[in-house]
């Protein structure tokens, strides 16, 4: 199974479980943080399962309407994802907390309350442990920030965003109903139904920023296109260094378009030879690379062969 889909189908057990609990105990209880605990975790839920159809989405083969294949739907998704926490999740948190503040009300069987927050937070920091497992194995190192902004598969991260933004969450509203219960304040649930809300606002932004930059196009990492522009160096029937175009089609499918000169005393077939050739190669760099379009720009010699060999636009594909 690939790690996204693991990730978010452990995540997705998880929030089920724990959304249910979370609205028992509402019902018991009246407290507006468990009530915002129980739509945060809902909202979740259903985050997890469009995440899953974009993978499932974009998993389909290519066709005449789309060519490139389906790799953005997983883009497209994530974005829909983040409009969703923003608009469910956190503008509704915080209406409940402002409601919970005009009206506050007494909490009644609060021990509920302290009993489904303490499993909800065991089973959210066993779905984050998994997320986290899956993206410490591609950061390598990278600083947790740095690596999200560099990570092409927003299927890892917004599930790492939502566990993380789900357990600080949970102990903002164990908080709040410690507060409320010890104090004998109700305005402190509400205060915490705020405090998860404006969370969940952030976390919205930061990954609808981070998605919207992966739908307009985002270019393969430089580390990649150097390696490709270093594998068309050591190719001594290639006279001059081409421009290297990238662009990701999903996490795991990169496009490249390469211009490179071939040596103008090749023949076609030459040449020919030399640019699948080297297709070949560029593809092996790196697992990712699906489609190659190796081109060379107008040759600089007026000789036929070399006219030739400037005139063979070659765009090579798998298989």
């Amino acid at each position: 199974m690939h790690d996204s889909a693991r990730v978010i189908i452990a995540a997705l057990a998880g929030n089920l479980a724990v959304a249910v609990s979370k609205f028992v105990a509402y019902a018991f209880t009246g407290s507006s943080a468990m009530l915002t605990e129980a739509i945060h975790s809902a909202v979740d839920s259903g985050n997890q399962a469009l995440l899953i159809l974009g993978l499932r989405r974009s998993a389909r083969p290519p066709d005449a309407a789309h060519p490139f294949g389906y790799g953005m739907e997983v883009y497209f998704w994530s974005f829909v994802v983040a409009l969703l926490i923003f608009a469910l999740g956190g503008a509704a948190s915080i209406w409940e907390g402002l409601h919970k503040l005009r009206d506050p009300e007494p909490m009644s069987r609060p021990w509920i309350n302290f009993l489904v927050l303490g499993l909800a937070i065991l089973f959210e920091g066993a779905s984050f442990a998994v997320a986290l497992k899956s993206f410490n194995a591609q950061r390598r190192g990278v600083a947790l920030l740095s690596a999200i902004h560099r990570s092409k598969d927003p299927n890892l991260f917004a599930v790492l965003l939502e566990d993380g933004a789900a357990l600080i969450g949970l102990c903002i509203a164990l908080l709040g109903v410690g507060l409320s219960v010890a104090l004998r304040q109700p305005w402190a649930d509400g205060a915490a139904s705020i405090a998860i809300g404006l969370l969940l606002v952030l976390v919205a932004v930061f990954l609808a920023n981070e998605t919207r930059s992966l739908l307009t196009g985002e270019a393969a990492s430089p580390r990649l296109i150097a390696e490709v522009k270093r594998q068309l160096a050591a190719d001594g029937r290639f006279v001059a260094e081409g421009e290297v175009l990238s662009l990701h089609l999903g996490p795991d499918d990169i496009l490249l378009a390469v211009t490179a000169q071939v040596d103008p005393r090749l023949d076609r077939r030459q040449a020919e030879t030399a640019l699948d050739e080297a297709a070949e190669k560029i593809r092996a760099l790196d697992e990712r690379i699906g489609k190659v379009l190796l081109t060379p720009p107008t040759a600089v010699s007026p000789r036929p062969s070399a006219q030739s060999a400037g005139r063979a636009a070659r765009s090579s594909f798998p298989g």
